[in-house]
């Protein structure tokens, strides 16, 4: 599955695209737009982007995981070394220390990732600053040629800034066009 990121000038644009995508075979969870009217949008129901897509709460909770892990990991190693509680300690005690600064990472990394924009979109934030409306499709192989020959045809306004060859992965980096 291939991510096409689009560049639309207007909300008629917008709305005109959407159409034009359904018409093509693209429902609307293959379909977000990423604006700051976002009342436009839900004016003229045109699908909206999620959290997962502005911020970067999966890819920093990712990161304070693994982060986690290997304090956790580190921990464990010096509990069994240095034996504070004796050496009648349960093993089980070193699995449940991995795990909750495990969770701990994850929490804290997915805390500083809501107070930050997606990495991959924020590439994006003058345009969209600007007015302008983002437009990600999310097709398959066999849709990507249907999809790119409509929207070249029918919206040249519309530019194509970016592929992603992920469907939705936050470690890897954006292609932009």
């Amino acid at each position: 599955m291939k991510s096409n990121y689009y560049l639309a000038p207007s909300l008629t644009s917008t709305q005109q695209i959407s159409d034009d995508l359904h018409e093509v075979g693209i429902k609307d969870w293959f379909l977000h737009v990423i604006s700051k009217d976002e009342a436009g949008l839900n004016k003229e129901h045109i699908h909206s982007s999620n959290y997962l897509e502005t911020l970067d709460l999966i890819r920093d909770g990712g990161i304070g995981g693994l982060i986690g892990f290997i304090f956790g990991v580190f921990a464990a190693g010096a509990l069994m070394f240095f034996k504070p509680f004796g050496p009648d300690m349960p093993e089980f005690i070193y699995l449940i220390v991995i795990a909750v600064l495990t969770l701990f990472g994850i929490w804290e990394g997915g805390l500083a990732g809501v107070a930050c924009e997606n990495r991959k979109l924020a590439k994006f934030h003058d345009d969209l600053e600007d007015g302008k409306y983002l437009i990600l499709i999310y097709t398959w192989k066999k849709q990507e040629e249907d999809v790119k020959n409509m929207m070249a045809n029918k919206h040249p306004e519309a530019l194509l800034v970016a592929t992603d060859i992920q469907y939705f992965n936050p470690f890897c980096p954006l292609k932009r066009i």
